[in-house]
């Protein structure tokens, strides 16, 4: 398994890629919606091949999408420190970005993430409004857990999931809605979906004269730019690498500038994604996760 989690991550990373070259392509085919998501219905590994204890978990949501997700339980039940609710990036299921908060139970953390519609087991086929609907059916969820009404919950989103985590936060702070968020943290995340389609499509020839007038197809109301100061007085951490080839270094330092306080930012080194396999990075987090708590 040592040798297997490497190239997971290395097939992972190709796939973003890919997903990054194909998004002008998409955008002439179908405007600019869809193309934030490139799922698969791939099993890459589950939990139990990393001997962490798991649930398949299905939600319905309200417009008739079955949902699967997976909790993760805390090592030790007896010392759990609070449940992370995991947002994953565009790319393939949760399958494949299980390896982002696998080491999370061993430090004393539930945790709970689910794939959009149309991802893995998920049913239906993946937008903008529908995923944001999915995320809040998960939001949801937790709030009936039993193992979740009683510690801190945090919001962890990578790419694309901070991106739906951010609108998602902002409202339920907003709303006073249970279960209560202690913290917001968002990894490699675009300052917006309008944002970063219009720079994705200047950057090649195919579409620069179309970035503008395709960029109007998605809905206005999202952008994280606008929607993260909602997230205030929940802590935010903002996390991105100098060395993100996917999300330039300049969206996580425009959301942080536009976050309200308390917020920290941590400037990492490594490609897109890839943060929690440094171990000074993973101490960040749980520095983090120790000091948000109610």
């Amino acid at each position: 398994m040592a040798n297997r989690t490497p190239r997971l991550l290395l097939t992972s990373l190709k796939t973003r890629l890919r997903a990054l070259f194909l998004l002008p392509l998409a955008a002439l085919q179908a405007g600019c919606s869809g193309v934030f998501f490139f799922p698969d219905s791939v099993t890459y590994v589950t939990p139990d091949r990393l001997n962490l204890e798991y649930e398949d978990i299905y939600l319905e949501t309200a417009d008739g999408e079955t949902l699967h997700g997976w909790w993760l339980p805390a090592k030790d039940s007896e010392t759990t420190k609070g449940t992370v609710y995991f947002l994953h990036g565009n790319a393939q299921n949760i399958s494949s970005h299980i390896f982002n908060v696998a080491w999370l139970p061993a430090e004393g953390y539930n945790i709970f993430t689910l794939d959009y519609r149309g991802y893995g087991r998920s049913t239906g086929a993946p937008d903008i409004e529908g995923a944001l609907h999915d995320v809040e059916t998960g939001m949801r969820w937790l709030g009936s857990h039993p193992e979740v009404r009683d510690g801190p919950v945090f919001l962890l989103g990578q790419s694309l999931g901070g991106a739906l985590g951010i609108p998602l936060a902002g409202e339920w702070v907003e709303r006073g809605e249970e279960p209560g968020l202690d913290g917001v943290i968002l990894d490699g995340t675009f300052s917006g979906f309008r944002g970063i389609a219009r720079e994705k499509l200047g950057s090649v020839w195919l579409t620069w004269l179309l970035q503008i007038p395709l960029s109007w197809t998605i809905p206005a109301e999202y952008e994280g730019i606008d929607r993260i100061d909602d997230i205030s007085p929940v802590p935010v951490m903002v996390i991105h690498s100098v060395r993100d080839g996917i999300i330039p270094f300049h969206h996580g330092k425009d959301l942080y500038r536009a976050a309200e306080e308390p917020k920290e930012f941590l400037q990492t080194d490594t490609p897109h994604a890839s943060t929690f396999v440094i171990p000074a990075y993973k101490q960040s987090l749980l520095n983090f996760l120790s000091k948000a708590t109610r």
